[in-house]
């Protein structure tokens, strides 16, 4: 009897950690996945550069701009200090390209004489990035 006992006992221990192990595997797996992301943006939330729509597509390979006033100039800095997109142009609406943008940080300044509306894009190329969800 106490050898039976002891066997539903230790069945239980066995089943209640696989059962915590799982949960535990479950809870983060949910929260925790690979992806295939290009490149990332950190928007200016500054009331200012609400006149601004500065997003990335889909496939977040390709920059968007769109703005009531015109933007003359766009360009970027690089985490070496070296400018890699540099446009002057006169447009309201406008796709940029991040393909041909090195891996790494990047500041973006859109001149919208008068103002210079500033924010970042990450790139990471076409590899996997794993990231971890609040």
């Amino acid at each position: 009897m106490l050898l039976s006992s002891r066997i539903v006992e230790l069945n239980s221990i066995f089943f209640l950690k696989t059962f915590l192990l799982t949960l535990g595997l479950g809870i983060l797996s949910g929260s925790i996945h690979s992806q295939s992301v290009f490149a990332k943006i950190e928007k200016n939330r500054n009331s200012n550069a609400s006149s601004l729509f500065h997003e990335l597509n889909a496939t977040k390979d390709t920059l968007l701009l769109k703005s009531i006033t015109e933007i003359s100039h766009v360009y970027s800095i690089n985490s070496k200090y070296k400018r890699e997109l540099d446009v002057y142009l006169s447009e309201t609406d406008l796709k940029i390209p991040l393909t041909n943008l090195s891996q790494g940080k990047h500041v973006v300044v859109v001149d919208q004489t008068p103002k210079k509306i500033i924010f970042v894009i990450h790139v990471f190329g076409a590899y996997p990035v794993a990231s971890i969800d609040n």
